[in-house]
């Protein structure tokens, strides 16, 4: 087997491929890319492209901060001066072309809430490795509930929204609000008995919601123990807590998450004139449905009308009838013609026996000559002084025979 040839001689690098070899590494580490840093701001300055640019120090170090334009307009948090201290939440990575390590931010906060986000991570950790997140337990939401529950204060303006937004969608549903406070120590514990009025009330589906604030105000709906009463609902549920950029650990559990009270009236709700356009659509559809039917059923029932005619009893009657009427005109044809034919040899005949008639001949001028009551063909049948009966056309008289002149 050869060895193994190592090259130890030095490569000579450019500037730029060092820095970029650099921050292809600090990108490929991805504790650097989840980052939490505390400390205060200095130098704070936004340009005029929107984005921002300062340092975050601490009494031993410094490291550059950039927050782009986009992240910017969606901070809900803003530091008011230099030196305050804040909780800043992004990833580390280098400025090639300044060959500077720079901490890229993405959310802002005072820095008392550092533990909260702490307690908020562990959480949220222990939580998703139960299964709570998981998309397979998730509920779908209702089509046409009938009845929508909202949990929140009688008193916030996410409820005024919540009931705004059905009214114009969808005010054919029944709202069921269980009133409950929504911030503060005591909060989920009544959070949940509120919960439990609406899952006996048997409503169709949940909102559960408040107004924004900050992390403290909110805090109620990272409660572990709400968490699990919120997985555990037997009817879907959907959060609207805060603004869109906020989330609580209910969001996480909940079936579906709107990021703001508003949003989850429309994501549970129909909307009214939608539908209307669905129902124009299927009546026009149902219409033309029920028209195409009955012109089949119609000319079905033609069809069968005509079958029934052919086949029916007094069709064959009919039919038989006057097949017996063609056979009576053609019998009584036959009889005719067997008359008149009939009648022509009578007449034929009559004609023949009125030539052969005797009293024909006797109308004509002959006589019959009969004896002892038979006809007299020739003289040698009668004798002298013989008494004989002459037949005429008008009668008959008795006569003798007497000698003739050549007797």
């Amino acid at each position: 087997m050869q060895p193994f040839l190592f090259d130890f001689s030095p490569r000579v690098f450019s500037v730029s491929e060092i820095n970029a070899y650099l921050r292809q590494k600090i990108e490929a580490d991805r504790q650097l890319q989840n980052v939490w840093l505390e400390g205060e701001i200095s130098n704070w300055k936004q340009a005029a492209s929107g984005h921002i640019y300062f340092t975050l120090k601490d009494p031993q170090a410094t490291i550059r901060c950039v927050i782009w334009r986009t992240a910017a307009s969606q901070l809900a948090y803003r530091p008011q001066r230099d030196g305050e201290a804040i909780l800043a939440h992004g990833k580390i990575s280098i400025y090639e072309a300044g060959g500077n390590y720079q901490f890229y931010i993405d959310e802002l906060e005072p820095a008392g809430q550092g533990a909260l986000h702490a307690e908020f991570e562990r959480i949220k950790a222990r939580l998703s490795a139960d299964g709570l997140f998981d998309e397979e337990r998730k509920q779908p939401l209702p089509a046409f509930p009938r009845a929508i529950g909202i949990v929140t204060s009688p008193d916030a303006a996410a409820l005024r929204d919540i009931l705004h937004v059905l009214r114009r969608r969808y005010p054919l549903a029944r709202v069921i609000l269980s009133p409950t406070p929504v911030q503060g120590d005591a909060a989920p514990p009544q959070i949940m008995a509120a919960l439990d009025v609406l899952i006996r009330q048997a409503v169709d589906v949940i909102i559960l919601t408040r107004g924004g604030g900050s992390l403290e105000d909110l805090w109620a709906f990272n409660n572990e123990a709400l968490a699990h009463t919120i997985a555990a609902c037997p009817i879907p549920l959907v959060t609207g807590v805060g603004h869109e950029t906020d989330f609580t650990i209910a969001d996480f559990v909940a079936d579906v998450r709107a990021p703001t009270p508003s949003a989850a009236a429309e994501i549970v709700s129909p909307d009214r004139r939608e539908l209307e356009q669905t129902l124009v659509g299927q009546e026009i559809a149902l219409t033309e449905a029920v028209g195409y039917i009955l012109r089949q059923a119609r000319t079905d029932l033609r069809h069968q009308l005509w079958a029934l005619e052919r086949l029916s009893p007094q069709s064959q009657i009919n039919n038989y009838r006057q097949q017996i009427d063609g056979l009576i005109q053609r019998a009584t044809q036959i009889l005719r013609h067997r008359v008149d034919l009939r009648r022509e040899q009578v007449e034929n005949l009559a004609a023949r026996l009125e030539t052969l008639n005797p009293y024909s001949t006797l109308r004509r001028g002959y006589a019959i000559v009969q004896k002892n009551n038979r006809v007299v063909h020739q003289k040698q049948q009668v004798d002298q002084g013989d008494e004989i009966v002459i037949k005429v056309s008008d009668g008959e008289f008795a006569a003798v025979v007497q000698p003739s002149g050549d007797s």
